[in-house]
């Protein structure tokens, strides 16, 4: 995979908001080789290269969504216990708290965590309310949480995780995520289940133009209401799209290494942003799967400056798109405003001494 010079460390320093993170897509290596030593009889055990050939998309892959989707697949082998679940959870947002994110919206499929061993939905949320509540009280991030419902799975499934996100919305769950295969499963049977839970006080962010055309994006902005689109980046094939999109003002919860991962892109040289940005849309950048992708957060900043040429003034721009377009309530985002202004300050004057090439 195409990676930039990671040089300057001031990419990891940058005070940054994060939209769109897979808590499946996460999994520390480490964390992943214990629970084998934990969990295996055999004698000997995989090295983290070898288990990162395991749940890591390589150079040696064929970068397709197949592929990329195959992942989660051998990830949920590990969802093993309630122990597992929270550690995988807290380890999330600690992650995302190293690598310099304030706010944090973590997603996470309560059906694919409890799949393995069948555990109750209500129980599998909570455990993941309650470490990412107490990593965030380690760390100081603000931390939020989106229940992301899998397109292949059945719409009575999709009905109780709804029903139990609005029950538990007290404890930090503040969205609704439509993800998966939008290319061989539609967002109509889903459409009415959406409403109803954006009714009942949750927000919503969708999956589409990532593996399916601009039209999905047409969707979720006409059929929905939806003002944030998870990746989108298809919707420049569209122009219609992209001018209802701007109109609009839809936010872009874009994500370059993982579209390239997934075989979204050819290479991340012929990533669309700086044409999505051209075309005046707003967008956030995101990890989507950091240890899939094997990434951080401040390596999709590099990419966008390195790579697609992209200054530091409209990165900067975007995390505040990002802060604006977040879930959060109106007094915890005026709060946070304040606290990452003056971050972003102490940043400007760090970045003006040590690079002026930005």
């Amino acid at each position: 995979m195409d990676r930039p010079n990671l040089t300057d460390s001031l990419f990891h320093r940058l005070p940054k908001v994060e939209l769109h993170r897979h808590l499946e897509g996460s999994v520390r290596l480490q964390t992943l080789r214990e629970i084998i030593r934990h969990n295996s009889d055999e004698e000997g055990l995989p090295s983290l290269e070898q288990i990162g050939q395991m749940v890591q998309v390589s150079p040696a892959d064929r970068l397709t969504s197949a592929n990329f989707l195959a992942k989660f697949m051998t990830l949920r082998s590990f969802y093993l216990s309630a122990e597992i679940i929270r550690q995988i959870a807290y380890e999330s947002v600690i992650d995302a708290a190293g690598e310099g994110v304030r706010y944090l919206e973590l997603r996470f499929t309560p059906t694919s965590l409890a799949r393995r061993k069948g555990f109750p939905l209500g129980e599998v949320i909570d455990w993941v309310c309650e470490s990412c509540r107490r990593a965030s009280e380690e760390t100081g991030i603000v931390s939020r949480l989106i229940i992301s419902l899998n397109r292949h799975d059945s719409v009575e499934l999709a009905e109780q995780v709804v029903r139990l996100a609005v029950d538990k919305a007290d404890k930090g769950i503040v969205g609704i995520d439509l993800a998966g295969n939008e290319a061989d499963f539609p967002v109509e049977p889903f459409i009415g289940l959406l409403r109803e839970a954006c009714q009942d006080g949750l927000q919503l962010t969708i999956h589409a133009g990532e593996w399916g055309g601009a039209q999905n994006v047409r969707q979720a902005i006409l059929d929905l209401g939806a003002r944030r689109i998870g990746h989108g980046v298809r919707v420049m094939e569209d122009p219609s799209v992209a001018a209802l999109a701007r109109e609009r003002e839809v936010v872009f919860e874009v994500c370059p290494s993982s579209n390239y991962a997934s075989g979204v892109v050819a290479s991340l040289k012929e990533h669309p942003l700086p044409a999505m940005m051209a075309a005046g849309l707003k967008f956030t950048l995101n990890t989507d799967d950091p240890a899939i992708c094997g990434i951080t957060l401040g390596n999709e900043y590099a990419v966008a400056n390195q790579i697609f040429g992209i200054s530091i003034e409209p990165l900067i721009q975007s995390i505040w798109t990002g802060l604006e377009a977040g879930f959060l309530k109106a007094d915890e985002k005026s709060r946070l405003r304040q606290h990452l202004r003056s971050e972003m300050a102490a940043f400007e004057r760090e970045r003006k001494r040590t690079c002026t090439s930005w």
